[in-house]
């Protein structure tokens, strides 16, 4: 089977090298000619379009930033669709909207493709090692064919139901987190401002009632200064608004939300858009004169569980 890979950005890169660590023949796509040299030097071959890109594999991988350069990719005459064929896969692993890539779905159906939308959560630094959770939207025919390719790069596999419904988890997982990470703003701020050593306040957090996926990584590199994740703030912008866009169809009253969005607009105003997400701390850094640092906390995450064989399907009642 050979497999195609659209996107090799922060994210991208790393399942795409998932896939070539387990030997697949991977052909790469990408804007940025540099990456995919390095992938051509690590033994991938390379496509001139996402139309030849499809035409050259039995399976298509997206890994996009937004639902338009999505859009683009498959759409465009040189895109995607336009060389999908009878019994290929297009498998989805951008964060975007459910109605989009239900939209774009109906399109690749009609070629007599099978899509799935399998959009990933935990970060880059857990995609790097093939331990990153994988949510599957799609028909359970479709999941079981898409369930191979996942498991050489991610380790924790959920079928969510129906096409779209990834989708929605992806952008509710992702709201959970922008709120987790300026909660930790302003938690690390009384606890400085009440003159606690910070590296001590880190772990009351962590083996308390109040820790959280994000406190324990993205809370390290806010305390090193690097604040690399990997991931920027018009991401989160992006994603909240994704979110918010989900509420209003339902016609849903949020509180939470338009304030923590309110709050990352300004940060993205402050420190610009392409600033890495966890800088939205600094405004709290900023309010109180001070920078949250403390020693021995890394410049980077480093997954602390490092790749093994094998994967698990959660909550598989099918």
């Amino acid at each position: 089977m050979r497999i195609g890979f659209i996107g090799l950005g922060n994210l991208g890169s790393k399942l795409a090298g998932s896939l070539l660590r387990n030997g697949v023949d991977l052909v790469v796509r990408d804007l940025d000619e540099a990456v995919v040299r390095s992938f051509a030097g690590m033994g991938a071959s390379s496509a001139a379009s996402p139309k030849e890109t499809a035409e050259r594999c039995d399976v298509v991988i997206t890994c996009l930033p937004s639902p338009a350069a999505c859009a683009e990719v498959m759409e465009a005459p040189d895109g995607v669709l336009a060389g999908l064929a009878p019994r290929k896969l297009w498998l989805e692993m951008s964060t975007t909207g459910e109605s989009e890539v239900r939209r774009l779905a109906t399109l690749a159906s009609e070629r007599g493709a099978v899509a799935v939308e399998c959009p990933v959560s935990g970060g880059c630094h857990r995609a790097a090692t093939g331990n990153i959770s994988i949510f599957c939207g799609g028909s359970r025919e479709a999941f079981d064919l898409a369930l191979p390719i996942l498991a050489m790069m991610g380790r924790k596999i959920l079928h969510t139901g129906p096409l779209g419904s990834a989708s929605i988890l992806k952008v509710v997982t992702n709201y959970l987190a922008s709120v987790n990470l300026v909660s930790i703003g302003e938690a690390f701020a009384v606890s400085h401002q009440s003159g606690i050593d910070m590296a001590t306040a880190f772990e009351a957090i962590r083996i308390s009632s109040g820790t959280s996926f994000v406190h324990e990584t993205e809370g390290q590199v806010i305390l090193n200064g690097s604040y690399d994740i990997g991931f920027t703030l018009d991401l989160v912008q992006k994603d909240m608004g994704l979110f918010m866009d989900l509420a209003d169809r339902a016609e849903l009253p949020l509180e939470v939300a338009p304030v923590v969005l309110e709050m990352f607009n300004d940060a993205a105003a402050r420190y610009g858009s392409r600033a890495l997400s966890p800088r939205v701390v600094q405004r709290c850094e900023e309010a109180v004169g001070a920078e949250f640092r403390a020693r021995g906390f890394p410049a980077e995450l480093i997954d602390d569980e490092p790749e093994q064989a094998g994967y698990e399907v959660i909550a598989d009642r099918d």
